[in-house]
């Protein structure tokens, strides 16, 4: 199965849970800083539809800060409200511009970090597939845009719940999920790691 695929499963996956969300957890904290759940899902969609002009004009109006450029999305689409969220993210399951780089791989990697970063703080679990997982992990270690490179450089990473290893180094183990937030620089995961690559990779999240 494409990569494409994979990332429009993953946000046909993420469009389920949310129509499920009441109003009160559509304003719950996530695993992104200062963003809510309705945030985090305004950021998803954000880049939808954009050419490389676009998101250089974005990128100019952000000082070039990739922090500054994702609020910006955020702001520009705020006063939508969770209904209208999720009718456009239904709409734009399969991921077109930006998100359509490397072939899906951008909006496959998105879509699992971002559904991960909704579903943990408000306890609820899943099973992340291990065919959207495993080139989920691949690819982290080398998006620029998550930093995963500079945080797992020198470790290996072992997952214990699939067939994924990658890495020199002090090793790192646990479950392939929780690798991926870990490499994200989600706090706290971390801890659900072991192995004495653990501390390295605490020390460089912070």
């Amino acid at each position: 199965m494409s990569c494409m695929q994979l990332a429009r499963d993953e946000r046909a996956d993420l469009a389920e849970l949310l129509a499920e969300l009441t109003p009160q957890q559509w304003d719950a904290p996530t695993l992104c800083t200062e963003w809510r759940v309705r945030d985090v899902v305004t950021h998803m969609i954000s880049y939808e539809g954009l050419r490389h002009r676009d998101v250089a004009r974005r990128a100019l109006r952000a000082g070039f800060r990739p922090s500054r450029l994702n609020t910006l999305g955020v702001i520009e689409r705020g006063d939508e409200d969770p209904a209208e969220l999720l009718a456009r993210l239904r709409e734009q399951l399969e991921p077109t511009g930006l998100t359509a780089g490397f072939g899906g791989r951008v909006a496959l990697l998105d879509g699992v970090i971002h559904h991960q970063d909704i579903r943990r703080p408000l306890g609820l679990p899943r099973a992340v597939p291990a065919e959207r997982l495993r080139p989920a992990l691949e690819f982290a270690r080398f998006a620029p845009p998550i930093g995963a490179f500079w945080r797992a450089r020198g470790l290996r990473l072992v997952a214990t719940d699939l067939v994924w290893a990658a890495g020199r180094g002090p090793e790192l183990r646990g479950p392939g999920e929780a690798l991926l937030m870990a490499m994200a620089g989600r706090r706290g995961v971390v801890d659900e790691l072991t192995g004495p690559g653990r501390d390295v990779l605490a020390a460089r999240i912070g």
